[in-house]
């Protein structure tokens, strides 16, 4: 037990170290923020794979953070981790020769090189037809390194999506911040949705896998139903606030999140059956049938006085109708 609370305490100084919020440091090790939380207060223990991505991202030697390691070898290991080769976490012989440093990999080190070229091995040829000697060569490094980072593949799965799943709540951030209101906030939800750009259309294609592997596989399964249970709250939260600024009329937000949220999986899987220009279902379809839903389902119907003031001030705006020839 002692050790493992050295453990968590040598983290939150790495994390410390880091300068940024736990959760943004979870963010760079692919980890779970709660999964975080909890070993950092003790009630679960952190793996093997977890600390040698702490001390990949941290720059410190993985022995250290596993107390395996005398404070004069982690004082000479610190920093050892920079190019990739984060310390053996087995607290190899010390004074051992160390192998060649992999190449340096790019942005906040190893596991996220590794995690962004899974998710766009998967995209390209489905998880199954993914090894993990693809992914060590389209990173540069071997397979042990890769096992080292994450163990199997349904952590490497996991990875993936919770890296999606990041990605996307980044963006969405940064969108609906600019948002007048609920409603708008909802439309710019749903363009961030659908796949207008080969990036959604990876994470899309990641998502497509995770289905198919949740229906097989308990601990996916769980994973499913976690990501799916933040999506729809996220939704649901929207369409709440819309309610409560007169933007949309009183729904079930729950329910309502529901249909919408399967109304945008049913058409990004069309979307994704056929490639662009072979004439199926497009982005653009998509994100315009969502919007109407919206519309249709959700957007309060406005008094008879503003009605008709909204219809004068269309017509004051508009062009030449039939009803309104012109000149």
């Amino acid at each position: 037990m002692r050790q493992q609370f050295d453990v968590a305490e040598r983290v939150r100084q790495v994390i410390g170290e880091a300068g940024c919020t736990q959760r943004e440091f979870a963010r760079r090790v692919v980890m779970d923020p709660s999964k975080l939380s909890r070993s950092l207060s003790g009630s679960r223990r952190f793996t093997v794979a977890e600390l040698a991505r702490i001390a990949d991202a941290g720059n410190v030697d993985a022995g250290w953070l596993l107390g395996t390691t005398t404070d004069g070898a982690a004082d000479g290991a610190a920093g050892g981790a920079a190019g990739g080769g984060a310390g053996r976490a087995d607290g190899g012989a010390a004074g051992a020769p160390r192998p060649p440093a992999p190449t340096a990999p790019p942005d906040s080190g190893r596991p996220l090189q590794i995690v962004r070229e899974t998710v766009r091995l998967i995209a390209e040829r489905g998880f199954h037809a993914v090894r993990v000697a693809d992914i060590a060569a389209a990173c540069d490094t071997s397979t042990a390194t890769i096992h080292y980072h994450f163990p199997g593949r349904a952590e490497l799965l996991e990875a993936a999506v919770r890296w999606c799943m990041d990605e996307d709540t980044a963006r969405r951030a940064a969108r609906i911040a600019e948002a007048d209101d609920a409603r708008e906030e909802l439309r710019q939800l749903i363009a961030l949705q659908a796949p207008y750009t080969e990036r959604q259309r990876q994470q899309w294609l990641v998502w497509m896998d995770l289905w198919a592997e949740a229906a097989r596989s308990t601990a996916i399964g769980r994973l499913h139903a976690d990501f799916y249970q933040q999506w729809r709250r996220t939704v649901a939260e929207v369409i709440r606030r819309g309610i409560e600024q007169g933007v949309f009329r009183a729904v079930d937000p729950q329910f309502s999140a529901l249909r919408l949220t399967a109304l945008i999986d049913g058409l990004a899987i069309q979307v994704l059956a056929t490639g662009p220009g072979a004439g199926g279902t497009t982005a653009e379809a998509m994100d315009i049938a969502c919007n109407a839903y919206v519309d249709t389902e959700l957007t309060a119907r406005r008094s008879g006085a503003d009605a008709t003031a909204a219809r004068r001030s269309g017509a004051d705006t508009a062009g030449p109708t039939a009803d309104q020839p012109g000149p």
